[in-house]
């Protein structure tokens, strides 16, 4: 389906305001139509009725005026006049009726659009995410959705605009046909000259498309890795780099501005000229059809006439300049709402219930989309009920992508998962993925409030709950040390949380889901030591009587898992427990032997580097809270002076007891040495 044909299908379910909008503006250019050809005989006639004797003039305008019986009258002008007033008012009153609709149409659209663009991003496969920058997708949904939209308005002004050129060139050819020829020749060169302009407006808007696209981009990348960026210093060049987009932009933004700006004064003196040219064809095409006593009213009819058509015909062009300006969103926008050449789930018709069984890997292959790599190769693997499976093997063997299938982000492309005998495409999607719990290494969190962060994903949940779940997970002292407790918002992607704080409000929220399976993976490998023994513990809380699937790089972990499967280049290589797997001399022996196996440096070593992480985390944890306090009164967020007073004072205390925690650690050291 071509661009327009897509986004026409979304005006079309708005057929009753469509409508409305073409009768408003069909009676619009009709009342328009009707005054403008009455003023001049009513100027005339006022002035002097002697010259109005139009008996032999074109009949359309004889026949306008016999309506009002004789025009020479004092009644007849008076009625010509009271129609003028009134055909002015109806047409200013439609056109700002049909302005109304119109704008209403374009902001329904522009919701409907927006509303499928996000209801596709969601539904869509996670491939889809590899492939394309969020900043792409942003700036798609943002900018080119409305510039999108702002096109179909256009369309309707640009139909109304015909229509009413359509009325004017009909009053013209009634009045006379060979000066109506005339002056469509003039003005289609007058149109003719505007095509420059139109195509360099199609060009400039694609630039802008474009520019537009990359800064979005550009701009997110720089708020995703800030981080990175500052501790290399490299803002000035980062800096510099946007700088540049942004002049890009405006430069196209003004080429743009410039050509649009450049219409009206030039269909302005074109207008003129035609106008001046069509006086003198004027009267030599009138001066046989019209008394010599009526030719000047007739010729000043044509031209007020002309003289109304011609800002009508500018405002055409104008209207197809900013179509052609936002084509380039258009074809943008359609391609982005389009489901044929995106990656979608089939999604299966059995709803999950519970797993009584376990869970089995038949003769599992995969490779991800477009590429011909098997990824997994032959995996079979069996999982009972309540039991745990760590996926163990070095970098790139596979682990975590075996972990995706279990949830169906991926589909195998050979074998198949089943839990308690049925395969997992035949359940339905949302079903079985509330029924699962992932915790990963990369833990997201939502820049709300931890409350809100631990009940997300799960309805009409009791404050008793959250508070049980948070205690399960070894959360809930560190979040009463919080400035609000479970009412603290916690930044961007929890950035007010350490690791291993952030690592328990996940597991506080997969504890809450209560899910009949669980997948870990990851969770601790990213956390210093102190951190690790507490998430561990919360992790040992959420795994009990679950089936769990985990994957993991400290062996130390998982040694209490049910099967430990070893995987080595997509495929399991051993499988067993701790103990067998230690005994058969192979991989798993290989990989605990490195990580346990070391001298008496080594020991210091990592002694010395356990006091450190044990430092760094009490810290830390002194830290937050007092922030905390300090950021509510920094931010003005405490408008009570006894609450600034209060917030700063338990800043000063939290500082006193860090200050004695490192004194504490200080004379633990000199006691050791």
């Amino acid at each position: 389906m071509s661009p327009n044909k897509l986004l026409l299908s979304y005006a079309l379910r708005y057929p009753a305001w469509i409508i409305l909008t073409v009768i408003l503006g069909f009676s619009s250019a009709i009342f328009n139509g009707i005054s403008v050809t009455l003023i001049v005989p009513l100027v005339i006639g006022f002035l002097s009725r002697d010259s109005l004797d139009l008996d032999a003039g074109p009949p359309l305008i004889r026949n306008i005026l016999s309506f009002f019986g004789n025009s020479e009258s004092e009644n007849g002008i008076i009625l010509m006049f009271a129609a003028v007033i009134l055909a002015i008012i109806l047409k200013n009153l439609t056109g700002y009726v049909t302005s109304l609709v119109s704008f209403s149409l374009a902001k329904r659209l522009v919701n409907d659009i927006r509303k499928a663009g996000i209801k596709l991003i969601l539904e869509v496969d996670l491939d889809y995410f590899v492939k394309i920058k969020t900043g792409d997708l942003v700036n798609k949904v943002n900018q080119e959705v409305g510039r999108a939209a702002s096109a179909i308005k256009t369309a309707i002004q640009l139909f109304i605009t015909l229509i009413t050129i359509l009325i004017f060139v009909a009053i013209l050819i009634t009045i006379s046909w060979k000066l109506t020829v005339a002056a469509t020749i003039l003005l289609m060169l007058v149109t003719w000259i505007n095509q420059y302009f139109v195509r360099r407006s199609t060009k400039f808007g694609k630039v802008l498309s474009d520019k537009s696209r990359v800064y979005s981009t550009t701009l997110l990348e720089i708020l995703t890795g800030i981080r990175l960026i500052k501790s290399v210093g490299n803002e000035a060049d980062e800096y510099q780099r946007i700088k540049n987009f942004l002049d890009e932009r405006e430069k196209a933004e003004y080429q743009s501005q410039a050509n649009f700006a450049i219409l009206g004064p030039i269909n302005e003196i074109l207008g003129i000229l035609a106008i001046l040219a069509i006086v003198f064809l004027g009267k030599a095409f009138l001066f046989q059809d019209v008394s010599p006593k009526a030719l000047i009213a007739v010729l000043g009819i044509y031209l007020f006439v002309l003289n109304r058509l011609i800002p009508v015909v500018g405002k055409l062009n104008g209207q197809r300049s900013q179509f052609a300006n936002a084509s380039p969103s258009t074809a943008i926008t359609a391609n982005f709402l389009r489901r044929d050449n995106k990656p979608f789930m089939n999604n299966g018709n059995q709803p999950y219930q519970k797993i009584e069984q376990g869970i089995s890997l038949e003769d599992v292959s995969f490779s991800y989309p477009e590429h011909q790599d098997l990824v997994l190769s032959q995996v079979n693997l069996w999982v009972p009920k309540g039991t745990t499976l760590a996926l163990v093997g070095s970098s790139g063997a596979g682990k975590s992508t075996l972990a995706d299938l279990f949830p169906r982000f991926y589909d195998p492309v050979a074998g198949k998962i089943t839990i308690d005998g049925q395969d997992l495409r035949e359940y339905d999607l949302r079903s079985l993925r509330q029924a699962m719990g992932i915790v990963s290494q990369d833990t997201f969190l939502f820049n709300t409030s931890v409350r809100d962060n631990i009940a997300y994903g799960r309805d009409n949940t009791t404050e008793e709950e959250i508070i049980e779940a948070a205690k399960r997970a070894n959360a809930y002292e560190f979040i009463l040390d919080l400035p609000q407790g479970f009412d603290t918002e916690i930044g961007e992607r929890g950035i007010m949380l350490s690791g291993g704080q952030r690592q328990r409000i996940a597991i506080a929220r997969a504890l809450l889901r209560n899910p009949d399976i669980l997948i870990l993976d990851e969770a601790t490998s990213a956390l210093d030591t102190v951190s690790e023994r507490l998430v561990q513990q919360a992790i040992d809380e959420l795994c009990r009587d679950r089936t769990t699937i985990v994957i993991a790089h400290r062996l130390s972990t998982i040694q209490k898992a049910d099967q430990i499967a070893v995987m080595d280049k997509g495929q399991v290589v051993e499988i067993g427990t701790h103990e067998e797997l230690l005994q058969q001399s192979g991989h798993y022996s290989r990989l605990y032997t490195m990580q346990f196996d070391r001298g008496p440096d080594d020991v210091i070593t990592q002694a010395v580097n356990n006091a450190l992480v044990r430092t760094s985390y009490e810290v830390r944890t002194r830290l937050n809270p007092m922030i905390g306090f300090l950021q509510l009164v920094v931010d003005g967020l405490v408008d009570n002076p006894e609450e600034q007073f209060s917030f700063t004072e338990d800043a000063y205390n939290s500082a006193l007891r860090l200050l004695k925690t490192l004194e504490f650690f200080e004379e633990s050291s000199k006691t050791e040495v």
